[in-house]
């Protein structure tokens, strides 16, 4: 593995975000695996697809989901599931972050024994991405080794210091965080190819949208990157892993005042320096990274919850061992712990502490150094306020390279929104409407979901353009009859796929949602989910079209725009003569649809169209 000074293309970056750069920081020039080496177009599509939630199987999941810069690169939410006691509000609980509704190979939904058609939920709370540059291993347990192997053909890809490679390939076949069950990464290119960069996310950073002004799809963006469109498994992971690589904080108050600001930290924090050195902290935690990127046991909680690092080499003698995170910018983070028990520093302090009332800690393989931690009162009070100071004020403001876009999981405005009402069924029990997946005009997976139903009665979706009247929908459409999989009450469920025509006079528009389900137990012989709001919306870059000679939008940006202009006719022309699936306006045959094939028929399609204005 080798390592470069990126000062000169840093410098270039940052003069191109309008900021500067500062040369006080502390910490190394970012390491880079020989196989991988950093460009800016490699690095700025990794940023496209860290941000796109298009790269999971529903749109519903983007990395950046669970890697938030200004929450510390870790997950804004914190979501309790049941420990190995398989019992909720017990004391192995685990904090962490929501993922997919689990999904079997068709993408149908499918009930989980523990989270039914509720997201299903991480086994670990999320570590940060910023600064992963550095660590030789990834993950809690490190088993994102140094060696990545590409997934797809088994061949060695870097041979040292792939560890951002391999943590990247993971969640987006993982059917609990990113994936149906038995995804294959051929599905998940071919979906890539087959979307709008980033048409999800709003809010899209200078870089980005400089990137897509230029290369509007991904085959173009891939071009860019590697020198052709082809989209691989290893390609994402080095475009990912590329960004990430990018996201180094350090320009904190603490390297400031290494570099000779006095003035950088108050006497609070100097004191805290001391005492976090006096205290022992730094023995794990150790400057510049404060990280030793070791793995402990800190007996936080029985190892029978958790062998941690155990899981991955086998030796008894890691058992219950975690990997020791960096402590900058751990001021942002809501989250701590592998198992995100606690959720401020106080607790944290309190527990290396031993204070009155804070978890015990647990002695089996505990590391040796625990008993000799020694944090009196003030001496917390003051390590608390050193902590402050290593936290990147570009990362706490989301400024670049920390900068960040909008999800649609996080526009609550865009997403389906329950109103209510609803008809108790056997059991005693009330149908669950699941609506998750983007309500995006022309998203042909778009689906709904039903759960808590009884399992193999027959149900029904109703479709109403008005609210419900004591909680029930007056249809204007039924799709249907669905047979509820499952067996007994409140285990059945049911897909209903609802493709979004590509119609751009659909945005804006709301219709509601609610199931019906056959139930003798039920008042009236029938019980009703609760029902939805849906308000469909354009994605970012414009409606979809009908017509295949609306390839582009004014002035060549990405998507059609509902005008057919010559900007359209020069950017299927260049398309074309790439073989670029800008192209792609029909299906072989001159079918309606696209096939991911350029050819003569595409051609003829779009000129005819072109000559008579889609008319």
């Amino acid at each position: 593995m080798k390592t470069i000074a990126l000062l000169s293309s840093a410098c270039a970056i940052a003069a191109a975000a309008g900021l500067s750069y500062v040369a006080f920081a502390q910490l190394p020039a970012a390491p880079f695996p020989a196989e991988n080496p950093p460009t800016e177009a490699k690095r700025v599509l990794g940023k496209i697809l860290f941000w796109d939630e298009q790269l999971s199987s529903d749109g519903t999941m983007a990395c950046a989901t669970c890697h938030l810069p200004f929450r510390g690169g870790v997950d804004g939410r914190r979501v309790r599931q049941a420990g190995v006691d398989l019992l909720l509000n017990t004391p192995d609980d685990v904090f962490a972050s929501p993922g997919v509704v689990r999904q079997a190979a068709s993408g149908d939904y499918l009930r989980d024994p523990v989270f039914g058609l509720a997201p299903q939920v991480t086994d670990r709370s999320s570590m940060s991405m910023i600064n992963s540059a550095y660590a030789p291993e990834l993950f809690w347990d490190g088993r994102a080794r140094s060696a990545f192997i590409d997934p797809e053909t088994g061949v060695t890809a870097i041979v040292a210091g792939g560890a951002l490679e391999n943590q990247a390939v993971g969640p987006v076949l993982s059917a609990k965080e990113m994936a149906h069950d038995a995804r294959t990464w051929a599905q998940a290119t071919s979906r890539l190819a087959g979307s709008r960069p980033l048409a999800l996310a709003t809010d899209h950073t200078p870089d980005v949208a400089a990137a897509l002004q230029s290369n509007p799809t991904y085959p173009l963006l891939f071009a860019a990157a590697f020198g052709d469109d082809q989209i691989t498994a290893q390609r994402i992971a080095f475009a990912l892993a590329t960004y990430q690589r990018s996201l180094v904080s350090d320009q904190t108050p603490w390297d400031r005042f290494q570099a000779g600001d006095t003035a950088a930290l108050t006497a609070a924090q100097v004191r805290g320096s001391q005492a976090f050195v006096a205290s022992r902290c730094n023995d794990c935690h150790t400057a510049p990274q404060f990280t030793d990127f070791t793995y402990r046991n800190i007996g936080l909680r029985p190892v029978a919850e958790d062998r941690g690092r155990q899981n991955v080499t086998n030796n008894i003698n890691d058992r219950g061992k975690f990997k020791v995170p960096s402590l900058r910018n751990v001021t942002l983070r809501q989250t701590l712990m592998h198992n995100g028990m606690f959720t401020n520093l106080g607790q944290v302090m309190g527990f290396y502490a031993r204070a009155p009332g804070a978890p015990q800690q647990f002695p089996d393989n505990r590391d040796p150094i625990m008993p000799q931690i020694n944090l009196p009162p003030q001496a917390a009070t003051d390590i608390q306020a050193f902590l402050a100071s290593l936290t990147d004020p570009r990362v706490a403001n989301s400024q670049f390279p920390f900068d960040r876009m909008t999800l649609y999981s996080q526009r609550q405005e865009d997403r389906p929104t329950s109103v209510g009402g609803g008809v108790i069924g056997s059991g005693s029990i009330l149908p669950t409407m699941v609506a998750v997946t983007p309500p995006a005009v022309g998203n042909a997976d778009f689906k709904l979901g039903l759960d808590r139903a009884l399992g193999g009665a027959t149900a029904f979706l109703l479709v109403s353009s008005t609210e419900p009247v004591n909680g029930r929908l007056v249809a204007d459409q039924v799709f249907g009859p669905f047979t509820a999989q499952g067996s007994g009450a409140g285990q059945g469920y049911a897909t209903a796929w609802l493709p979004i025509p590509a119609d751009p006079t659909l945005a804006g528009s709301v219709k509601y949602y609610q199931w019906r389900v056959s139930d003798p137990l039920a008042a009236g012989g029938q019980s009703f989910s609760n029902a939805v709001r849906v308000t469909f919306f354009c994605p970012t870059g414009g409606c979809p079209t009908t017509c295949v000679a609306d390839v582009v939008g004014i002035g060549g940006t990405v998507g059609a725009d509902g005008a057919v202009t010559g900007d359209d006719f020069i950017a299927f022309i260049n398309a074309f003569s790439q073989g670029n699936t800008v192209a792609d306006v029909v299906k072989i045959g001159g079918e309606s649809g696209k096939d991911g094939l350029v050819s003569g028929d595409d051609f003829n399609a779009f000129i005819n169209a072109f000559a008579n204005s889609c008319q």
